[in-house]
């Protein structure tokens, strides 16, 4: 199904209800990509906010567009109460900044990278979350995560067979396969984002 015709947005914001757009997937099936693209295409509409995450990694050219800091320091901002929801993966500790409510509850839509792991903390936090769930082939998988250089072959490994799993119960979803040329994938998720976006506009109309 369409992204633009899904029925999970039949029930768009209104008012002070948001919409929390959580992309999750394995490693490798090229969300940071996915959401670079979708962020250039959407960057002047007011109505979308693109989360920049707080992580607990060297900010590099090559991955994600995010905030870094010392596992300590973050430590330190989430007894301060500075995350709205945070969790921890392959020693890596992650946060969406407490801010987004704002945005939430003035009927905004606030596109996150998550983890399909953490979508049970976010449900419990955000009022309406909706999965993006992309994925791609196992062979476009594994030769993505090899050209990457940032893990052993053992590593990789590991991350293929956690991909191969079948995700736990992702509730709302949408599902966009990245295993071709990334406009394809990237407008699909732009309509996603789009199409809540229009239908927040009409509600509050």
């Amino acid at each position: 199904m369409l992204p633009d015709a899904s029925p999970l947005f039949e029930t768009a914001p209104s008012g002070g209800d948001g919409v929390v757009l959580a992309v999750v997937g394995p490693s490798g099936a090229g969300k940071d990509s996915l959401i670079a693209y979708a962020r250039q295409r959407l960057a002047s509409d007011p109505l979308i906010l693109f989360v920049r995450r707080m992580v607990t990694r060297e900010a590099v050219a090559s991955a994600e567009d995010h905030d870094t800091c010392s596992p300590e320091a973050f430590a330190s901002a989430r007894a301060a109460g500075a995350f709205a929801v945070d969790w921890e993966a392959h020693g890596l500790h992650y946060g969406i900044p407490v801010a987004v409510h704002g945005h939430l509850q003035k009927g905004g839509i606030v596109v996150v990278n998550g983890s399909r792991a953490a979508l049970p903390a976010m449900r419990s936090v955000f009022r309406r979350v909706i999965a993006v769930h992309i994925t791609c082939h196992p062979e476009i998988l594994a030769a993505r995560l090899a050209s990457r250089r940032r893990e052993t072959a053992h590593d990789v490994q590991l991350r293929l067979q956690r991909a191969s799993l079948k995700p736990a119960d992702l509730g709302d979803m949408i599902e966009i396969d990245n295993s071709g040329e990334l406009a394809v994938a990237g407008e699909a998720l732009t309509a996603a984002i789009r199409r809540a976006a229009s239908l927040a506009r009409y509600r509050r109309g």
